[in-house]
């Protein structure tokens, strides 16, 4: 069956989605959350059809997910996008939802509320077109996925519980409609060196934190060429690492009692967080070797696994032939850089792949989707869902 979308309709969602400030508040404290574009995004999905229920990881941060039935016995198709955004200083009219040339301006346009779009308007395809599928389709439209992903991660685990069942996703993160079937994750470790706080004139009694810390730093210097070096995954090239935040001393006058360095470490499939933890043991032990006067202790704060799937699989497989008939081609192939939900919902056994619109900007000044790339968008998702749910 050939899809075609309402251009004229799917602006008008987005432009909705876009002037609704959504921005993380823990990202930005104060910033207002999900609590509002969650009641736009249920009066659209209500209006394409979709059942909805709301569900809250955190009191006041809802995700919504909208739920087109089957007629029994099929699999169930998540289609997911989150509708939290980043903070928007240093844009003009962030909310304004600006069209022009074909693009949309906008917070949140490209990341991702344009995926969002595309998720509600395919099931409204679905639904306007007569298909019957035999699995359900839901829309899963998510809280804090640029913090904590609470959103996705509430919904894997009510799926665990036996509350929501789904038997694959589709994760539309932007990807120019190329098929993305790898990204990295990453680790947030914490270590903190310990020196003895002095008056700066008694050099005898002092010990300088900071400096301890520069050993560290050193150190960590070398393993980011050596990770570098490594050959690498085939799709997103080798790990990496950096010094993200360092903060220590009381004062200038003052031998530094303390230094916290946060770093991010960030990961592609085949390691684990257990790899990247033996890493950094191993690093502050050889330290600790070298001068056993050195008070230094680590932590891991946040870890998030890398995701990876094959083309063969079977959502990847729909998703690869939807692309095909809509556009004419085969979709590339690629890995993406950054962290998305797909990885939550791969490690739990759903079978899961990314494909998402064509815009740039995600979380800079000025962010843009492109309106036709959504479109095309909800075209393959509508495909991908009546081949793998009929």
């Amino acid at each position: 069956m050939t899809f075609s979308v309402d251009p004229h309709r799917l602006t008008a969602v987005l432009l909705d989605l876009v002037s609704t400030d959504s921005v993380n508040p823990a990202l930005v404290p104060g910033a207002p959350g999900e609590a509002a574009i969650a009641r736009v995004t249920t009066r659209h999905m209500r209006e394409a059809g979709l059942t909805v229920d709301r569900y809250e990881p955190e009191p006041g941060r809802p995700s919504v997910v909208g739920r087109l039935p089957g007629t029994g016995g099929g699999s169930t198709l998540m289609l997911n996008a989150h509708y939290d955004t980043v903070g928007v200083e240093g844009m003009a009219d962030p909310f304004a939802g600006r069209v022009e040339d074909g693009r949309l301006y906008g917070r949140g346009a490209y990341d991702m509320k344009g995926a969002l779009t595309a998720c509600i308007e395919a099931a409204r395809l679905l639904r306007d077109y007569g298909t019957r599928l035999a699995g359900d389709i839901l829309v899963a439209a998510v809280a804090d996925e640029e913090y904590a992903s609470l959103g996705t991660a509430d919904l894997v685990a009510r799926r665990a519980r036996g509350e929501l069942d789904f038997d694959a996703a589709i994760v539309t993160e932007p990807t120019s409609l190329d098929l993305c079937v790898a990204h990295r994750g990453f680790t947030w470790i914490e270590i903190t060196t310990r020196g003895r706080a002095a008056h700066g004139s008694r050099y005898r009694d002092g010990v300088d934190a900071n400096l301890r810390m520069g050993r560290v730093l050193h150190r960590l210097e070398g393993l980011i060429e050596e990770l570098l070096a490594r050959p690498g995954h085939r799709l997103l090239g080798p790990p990496s690492m950096h010094a993200a935040l360092v903060e220590g001393g009381t004062g200038i006058s003052t031998y530094s009692p303390r230094c916290t360095l946060r770093i991010e470490r960030r990961t592609v499939p085949s390691e684990t967080q257990a790899s990247v933890e033996g890493e950094i043991s191993r690093l502050l032990e050889d330290l600790r070797a070298e001068d056993p006067s050195l008070d230094v202790e680590w932590k891991t704060f946040f870890h998030r696994e890398p995701f990876e799937t094959t083309p063969e699989a079977p959502i990847a497989a729909c998703v690869s032939r939807a692309a095909r008939r809509v556009l004419d081609r085969d979709p590339a192939v690629i890995g993406e850089s950054p962290w998305m939900d797909s990885a939550l919902t791969q490690a739990a056994g759903v079978d899961s792949v990314v494909i998402g619109p064509h815009g740039a900007g995600a979380h800079a000044d000025v962010e843009w989707v492109d309106l036709d790339s959504c479109a095309r968008l909800a075209e393959i998702l509508a495909e991908a869902a009546a081949d793998y749910c009929g």
